[in-house]
């Protein structure tokens, strides 16, 4: 059985949303991003929450220092199947045309390694400090250009905090806040300017 991931319904799915958000995209401040709801097939994401592993299932990377205070974890193919298939097609040519149509970015190309990718648990007390992230990718020597983040929390509420924060070009205040629920998808430029995070321990 085709998952709905891999279907001819999502990926028309995808040009449609692509083609209706790229000028508000491209225009976007105080970067170039967007917010999607509803970005993946429902069913496959529920999947991928029910396998979603605890804090004591797998080898999880912990960070644990002033900056950040979170857990993340790369290793793809050590997954259960549903989660494995959502970071398979993340990483898929519809995905990356998806992307390319939306931003304008000829030429993208995925990141087999996920670094800086993959799993990312933050859990009560958890942050993340305002910061930008590299955008040199030193084993091949080229551009990281975007970030894309898909949210997985159900019936999140306003008062857990955890909203992805977007800062001005002189990291003095905040221009956007971006609630994580569940299914909405994140995507914006990696640029040395690219300033966001969420600073405020989440109480959920």
């Amino acid at each position: 059985m085709v998952s709905s991931l891999f279907s001819e319904a999502t990926f028309s799915r995808l040009e449609a949303l692509a083609k209706a958000n790229a000028e508000i995209y491209r225009t976007n401040s105080p970067f170039p991003h967007i917010a999607i709801d509803d970005f993946l097939p429902a069913d496959a994401l529920d999947g991928a929450l029910a396998e979603f592993p605890n804090a004591t299932d797998i080898p999880w990377i912990r960070f644990d220092n002033p900056e950040e205070k979170k857990l993340a974890f790369n290793e793809i193919e050590r997954l259960p199947a549903a989660l494995r298939d959502v970071f398979y097609f993340m990483n898929s040519a519809p995905v990356l045309r998806f992307l390319e149509e939306l931003t304008g970015i000829e030429d993208l190309l995925p990141d087999p390694y996920y670094v800086g990718g993959g799993l990312h648990n933050i859990r009560r007390g958890g942050h993340l400090g305002v910061h930008v992230d590299f955008n040199r990718y030193k084993r091949f020597g080229i551009d990281r250009r975007l970030n894309m983040l898909v949210y997985l929390n159900r019936n999140w509420d306003e008062s857990y905090g955890g909203h992805l924060e977007l800062w001005d070009r002189g990291m003095e205040s905040c221009v956007k806040r971006i609630a994580p629920i569940f299914n909405r998808c994140v995507v914006f430029s990696t640029t040395e300017t690219s300033y966001h995070g969420h600073p405020e321990p989440l109480t959920c």
